[in-house]
């Protein structure tokens, strides 16, 4: 995330240590921070204007298609691909610059995992407050859903939490994967991603030859909407562990 040893660091107790890790990811805000909001308004610009020509070449709101097509837009999706970079930066520049001041690597996982969970708290809140502005004018004005699209859920708080659940699944995922890079190199991700692959092949070929995809989707029916985003959870966790192992036994190279 940042090259920059911020000063003067907090005295190097256990807590300490983490804050100073913590301070390091965010020394250089600029593209922790600052780089994704300016991308999400200039997304959003764009978006406003598709949304401006669909609705004024069809009259308005009369057409219940073109109201209904502008309840879904997938253009928030970059801002959480975008965390996969972040946490990758973070794991693979961060770390080995971090070892070189003397931090562990328990403490500079753990001041990480911080610093995702705090990233994942602003950009949630962040949008969930654009979703209620959202819903207060009616899209817009014009009916246009990006930060309420249906698979956000209908309230604020739904949206809070889903948010807040899909930060945390791609920062700790990024980070999980960077691990992999930085433990064993592209050697390491080359095998990772083939053996994923084929990993989901046969998750893929097993429900359908055994006529399961109604059970699949009949246990997201019952997990309901908030509950198929709370399980992301559980993945997550399992990254953040797989992460914080690889880290621990890891030797950067530059």
């Amino acid at each position: 995330m940042s090259t920059v040893l911020p000063a003067p660091f907090t005295p190097a107790t256990p807590v300490g240590r983490i804050i100073n890790v913590v301070r390091l990811h965010l020394a250089n805000p600029w593209t922790t921070i600052f780089m994704p909001w300016i991308v999400l308004f200039a997304v959003f610009l764009a978006n406003l204007a598709i949304w401006w020509i669909i609705y004024t070449a069809a009259g308005g709101a009369t057409d219940p298609e073109v109201t209904e097509g502008l309840q879904y837009s997938g253009a928030t999706s970059w801002i959480f691909v975008y965390m996969i970079v972040v946490a990758a930066q973070a794991m693979s520049v961060t770390f080995p610059f971090a070892l070189g001041f003397g931090v562990t690597r328990r403490d500079f996982y753990l001041g990480s995992a911080v610093t995702f969970v705090l990233l994942s708290a602003m950009y949630s809140i962040g949008m969930t407050v654009l979703s209620v502005v959202e819903d207060a004018t009616n899209g817009w004005g014009i009916g246009g859903r990006m930060f309420s699209a249906v698979y956000f859920g209908d309230s604020w708080p739904q949206r809070l939490f889903i948010y807040f659940a899909i930060f945390l699944f791609f920062f700790f995922v990024g980070a999980a994967i960077a691990s992999i890079w930085v433990r064993w190199r592209a050697t390491g991700l080359t095998v990772f991603f083939i053996a994923l692959g084929a990993l989901a092949v046969a998750g893929v070929a097993l429900v359908t030859f055994t006529a399961n995809w109604a059970s699949v989707g009949g246990f997201f029916l019952r997990a309901g909407f908030i509950g198929s985003f709370a399980w992301s959870l559980v993945l997550t966790a399992l990254a953040a562990v797989t992460g914080f192992v690889l880290l621990r036994r890891a030797t950067p190279r530059n």
